[in-house]
């Protein structure tokens, strides 16, 4: 988790938002999945955020739920999950995060993925449908392997549900920019710097805002009033239909927008 802040703490001190990509493991191959999550972060990108791929993906829209069904009928199971964190991190040394939903490390086994995460130099997993009333068990290992534990917050959250739910969680908050499933969209909902806003109220960790950003003005938008860009189906589409050289052209523009916010 140390690595996790630190760059995160550098970014500000730059006077600019980090640059987070996604992409889920196993896609379009595991090999192939560790190669273009090692380009994004090659192009600009700050930190990485690999999903673990689950076959009943409700908060994600049919852009993701195509890389993952693809990744499924591969084969990827969680040691490819963990290759590609251990791999990607051991290659960049920057920060790697698993975002995955809660019943694929629930049966894995809480300790045992807590554990291997670590050992795989993880630093920390974002657990989007894991509600902080029941998240004890998970803290627990994860504060024992010194990783951070990222919660994921809605503008339908009360006031006292960010308080909550901000003092749970380490690293950074995810901030969803909208409400729905994951996908891209043709601009920034103003309700993503208004949460943005409501959480600084509330909390002193970094704010991140994800789900629906797609081009380098809409970073630019969102990295001017957050602490973090996050960046996913965009990249999966354009990985899905256009390839790794695309990937890279797409992420290095990312990068440039988070850093013209704050010339």
């Amino acid at each position: 988790m140390s690595l996790l802040t630190e760059t995160l703490a550098r970014t500000k001190a730059a006077g600019r938002a980090a640059l987070v990509t996604y992409l889920p493991a196993g896609f379009p191959t595991v090999d192939g999945g560790i190669a273009a999550l090692r380009a994004t972060l090659d192009a600009g990108a700050d930190i990485v955020e690999v999903g673990l791929p689950h076959s009943d993906p409700v908060l994600d829209g049919p852009i993701i739920q195509t890389a993952d069904d693809i990744a499924l009928r591969g084969g990827v199971r969680i040691a490819d999950v963990l290759r590609t964190v251990r791999e990607v991190h051991d290659a960049t040394g920057k920060p790697v995060l698993v975002m995955s939903y809660w019943n694929p490390v629930s049966r894995y086994g809480v300790e045992r993925f807590a554990r291997e995460l670590a050992a795989a130099g993880g630093s920390g997993c974002v657990l989007p449908d894991l509600p902080v009333a029941e998240s004890a068990q998970w803290r627990r290992h994860a504060a024992a392997h010194d990783l951070a534990t990222v919660f994921v917050v809605a503008p339908s959250s009360t006031d006292a549900q960010l308080a909550e739910t901000a003092a749970a969680g380490t690293g950074f908050v995810y901030a969803s920019a909208l409400m729905g499933v994951t996908g891209t969209r043709e601009s920034v909902d103003e309700a993503a710097a208004v949460l943005t806003r409501r959480l600084r109220a509330v909390t002193e960790l970094p704010v991140c805002v994800g789900m629906g950003i797609s081009d380098a003005a809409q970073a630019a938008e969102v990295a001017g009033f957050a602490d973090g860009v996050i960046v996913g189906s965009a990249l999966v589409e354009t990985l899905l239909n256009a390839g790794e050289p695309e990937l890279r052209q797409l992420t290095a523009r990312l990068a440039a927008g988070v850093r013209v916010a704050a010339g």
